[in-house]
């Protein structure tokens, strides 16, 4: 079974150099976010997927999928949004967790 770690991974993975370096700058963002922190630059800057992960949910712990999302939206990834939704909505229910 997958974690939300690695299925947030494995999404990233799917981004291109350009699209990741869009993501992080909106994870940047005051306000972009919803109600939701940025994350300071210096922690997002020269960081690969893996640590990028990490830092996500660190900083917003259960509410990395909401970010997530958000996120993939305003970056016109939308069928990365429909997989990413369809992975975690599996998770959820494997885990029994309400998502």
């Amino acid at each position: 079974m997958s974690t939300p770690q690695e299925v947030l991974l494995k999404i990233l993975e799917n981004l291109g150099t350009d699209d990741f370096k869009k993501f992080k700058w909106y994870l940047q963002q005051e306000g972009a976010l919803e109600d939701f922190p940025a994350i300071p630059i210096s922690k997002l800057e020269n960081v690969n997927r893996e640590k990028t992960v990490d830092q996500m949910f660190s900083t917003y712990s259960m509410n990395t999928i909401k970010v997530t999302r958000i996120v993939l939206v305003k970056i016109n990834q939308n069928e990365l949004v429909r997989n990413f939704v369809t992975n975690v909505s599996l998770l959820c229910t494997k885990i029994h967790v309400l998502c």
